[in-house]
């Protein structure tokens, strides 16, 4: 049987690929990080507020968290460049890394519809809006 590696490296030239072994390890950390309930929510909420982020207190009160399960999260999200923080006087502020996110959805929908031009119906839904107005 072979290995994950050894299954990108024998990708048929001109076919849709896989990802590189590196692309596939940083897509599968960035999704752990998200496939938890709580993380989940602190992104959301950090790539609803937009660049300017939120600071900490505003994350834990809009989100009834605790502190220290709130820093843990904040720890696991960061890790994988989900979150950036900047200090601002006292005050650490969370934004969303939105290259990560956007990679990650490039990653996700590279190949879509096997590399032809995408249905309205399979494109992510800002694009449907875009395309449909």
């Amino acid at each position: 049987m072979r290995n994950a590696k050894a299954i990108v490296r024998d990708d048929p030239p001109g076919r849709p690929t896989t990802g590189s072994a590196v692309e596939n390890r940083e897509a599968v950390e960035t999704l752990d990080a998200l496939a938890q309930e709580t993380r989940l929510a602190i992104f959301r909420l950090l790539v609803q507020q937009g660049p300017e982020g939120l600071a900490v207190g505003e994350i834990a009160e809009r989100l009834r968290l605790a502190g220290p399960t709130l820093s843990f999260h904040l720890k696991e999200l960061a890790h994988a460049r989900l979150v950036a923080a900047r200090q601002a006087g006292r005050f650490i502020y969370y934004s969303a890394n939105y290259r990560t996110m956007n990679g990650l959805i490039d990653y996700l929908t590279r190949n879509c519809c096997q590399g032809a031009t995408c249905d309205v119906a399979c494109a992510p839904a800002a694009q449907r809006k875009r395309r449909t107005a």
